[in-house]
């Protein structure tokens, strides 16, 4: 990577971090910049908008989501099996990487596929939607039909049910709901990641 593209990666670094200790709110070009020990117009360089900045922090999002999704699954054959193990990972990310969970979906603050973000820009279309086709295609598996309308729904209320657990247990929410402290993080979403995979595809029979 020569010099021009490292100063670029570290911007972002520099971002995540602002992302993860701070919030999307706290996330400026200038900041950026004075953390980073750049002039003040060094990001401007890479990053012409707001937009563009968050666009490429939330990019580093996906790719990091994309990959502990293929590592979880890297030995999973059964859709059903496979979506779990997706699942958990999703929640599981979510609750680790809050801050930055947060920014992936702010499409209303990203570039998701406009012209701003210009022609090296992060293409967040690129990375979101291969995801979700893969969720329609395993909840078709799953429910022995062919990909079409149906999965699409049913995938699409699968991913809203467990980015609700996901904040609603960050939030506090769920816990308490739950019956308060005793219930620990690591077994109170994995059982409502279950039970949402068997609401919207029925439970699992021997």
């Amino acid at each position: 990577m020569d010099a021009e593209g490292a100063l670029r990666e570290r911007l972002v670094d520099v971002g995540v971090e602002l992302v993860l200790s701070e919030g999307t709110a706290s996330v400026g070009l200038r900041e950026i910049a004075r953390r980073a020990g750049v002039s003040h117009g060094a990001p401007r360089r890479y990053f012409p908008t707001h937009r563009a900045l968050l666009s490429a922090i939330a990019r580093r999002g996906f790719e990091e989501l994309g990959a502990r999704s293929a590592a979880a699954t890297a030995e999973s054959d059964a859709p059903r099996e496979t979506l779990g193990a997706l699942a958990r990972v999703y929640v599981a990310y979510a609750l680790e990487r809050r801050g930055m969970f947060e920014l992936m979906f702010r499409h209303d603050l990203l570039d998701s596929g406009h012209e701003s973000a210009g022609p090296d820009g992060p293409r967040l279309r690129e990375a979101t939607l291969p995801m979700f086709e893969h969720v329609v295609e395993l909840v078709a598996l799953c429910r022995a039909e062919a990909v079409g309308p149906s999965a699409v729904v049913t995938a699409s209320a699968l991913w809203a049910n467990l980015h609700g657990v996901a904040q609603l247990w960050s939030f506090g929410s769920l816990p308490l709901a739950l019956g308060g402290p005793d219930d620990g993080p690591d077994d109170g979403p994995g059982r409502l990641v279950e039970a949402a995979l068997d609401a919207h595809l029925g439970p699992v029979t021997s």
